[in-house]
């Protein structure tokens, strides 16, 4: 279940996986490693999100600073470089398409979640922070999405690509609830404070990667006792 390879290495407090573990010598864990664990429930396996139809935006492409608001996103969302875009308070919806911030481009917005979806059951959106992209994101504290940042359909293909290299510009706090994805990280923060909870189907870290779960007054469901990653 967990392989770390070369001269990576894991700095955690505690390590769990259901499976096994490949380059165990690489892992810091001061209150130990264990394998063979049992499953832990889904904390966010009750979250419903409220339903949405229509599109309110198509082929989105932000090229300018610029303040948006909550909606329905199709077929794309593009934030190039040079472009700095901050979300107002909301849910945004993104169906079908890619959500992509270009190197150089920025996005901001507290008290936010992003959905990504399909409304047609297929072309599922994945996303995409490329290197040298400015990324701060913070969730609600309360209501149907509190503490989520951003939200896979749990109908995607499981799979689905999600890449966050946005290096160390890059701090989506809150939980990262992509349950069917295929998440690859590089970068965040090295702060010490700071939530990111991530969940996928698969998570790779690569390069100079760094979270923070100080989740207190987040919203932020614990998964398990405490955790950071599950697959």
């Amino acid at each position: 279940a967990l392989t770390v390879d070369g001269s990576s290495y894991i700095d955690a407090l505690s390590v769990g996986v259901v499976g096994g573990i490949s380059g165990n010598g690489n892992i810091i864990a001061p209150n130990g490693v264990a394998t063979g664990i049992s499953p832990v429930k889904d904390p966010y396996a009750d979250v419903e999100l409220p339903s949405f139809s229509g599109c309110d935006y198509n082929h989105f492409t932000a090229q300018k600073t610029q303040t948006i608001k909550p909606g329905v996103y199709c077929n794309g969302f593009t934030v190039n470089a040079g472009a700095v875009v901050t979300l107002d308070p909301g849910i945004y919806y993104f169906d079908r398409g890619a959500f992509k911030i270009n190197g150089g481009g920025a996005i901001k917005g507290d008290g936010v979640t992003l959905v990504f979806t399909s409304s047609t059951g297929n072309k599922w959106t994945s996303a995409t922070i490329n290197g040298g992209a400015t990324v701060n994101l913070t969730p609600p504290a309360t209501g149907p999405t509190a503490g989520i940042s951003m939200f896979g359909d749990r109908n995607m293909p499981a799979g689905t690509s999600f890449s966050f290299n946005g290096g160390a510009n890059q701090y989506i706090g809150g939980a990262v609830y992509l349950s069917k994805a295929a998440i690859d990280y590089a970068g965040g923060s090295s702060a010490k404070s700071g939530c990111t909870q991530l969940i996928g189907d698969t998570i790779k870290f690569s390069g100079d990667s760094n979270l923070a779960i100080d989740c207190k007054g987040t919203g932020v469901k614990p998964i398990g006792l405490a955790s950071v990653l599950v697959e």
